[in-house]
Order: C-alpha cells, then sequence, then structure tokens
C-alpha cells in the first residue's frame, strides 16, 4: 500500500538536490496562489479588448518616464514580496 499523497510529496522533497529546492518552492507557491479565489477570477477574466484612450497613452508615457528615472520597484524586490505569500 502507497503512503498518503502528500508523504509521498514530502518524501520527494527531502530527495531533491539542493539546487532544485528553490524551484519546488517557487512552484509549490505558485500552486497555492492558484488557490486563491480573488487570482483565479483574474486568471479566468476575458482579455480586455478596449482600445486605449488619449487618458491611457498618456498614464503609460507617464509610468514609463518614472521608471526611466528611477522610480519603480525592481522585479526583484516585487518577486520577494510575492514569496513572502
Amino acid at each position: 500500500m502507497q503512503p498518503p499523497p502528500k508523504q509521498r510529496l514530502h518524501r520527494l522533497i527531502d530527495e531533491l538536490p539542493d539546487e532544485q529546492v528553490q524551484a519546488a518552492e517557487r512552484y509549490l507557491h505558485s500552486l497555492c496562489r492558484d488557490l486563491h479565489p480573488v487570482v483565479r477570477a483574474m486568471r479566468s477574466a476575458p482579455i480586455d479588448d478596449e482600445p486605449l484612450t488619449d487618458e491611457d497613452r498618456a498614464a503609460i508615457r507617464e509610468g514609463r518616464r518614472e521608471i526611466a528615472a528611477g522610480h519603480g520597484i525592481p522585479n526583484e524586490r516585487i518577486r520577494r514580496r510575492d514569496a513572502a505569500y
């Protein structure tokens, strides 16, 4: 008789080489986030196909200017924040 699925998963994690642990952790975090109802709703929402307005284009230009000036949030900082969930 096989052990329960979570026990098998724990065994697999214990067998992972050290260089694969971080990738496995990120994957497990992504699976957990997928369970959140807001994340599921956003992923299943239809694609926004409305054309951009002049106001939208101006906001995009402003955002790009802010990023070019160094006022954006670096991707690594966002990843660290997301990994904390």
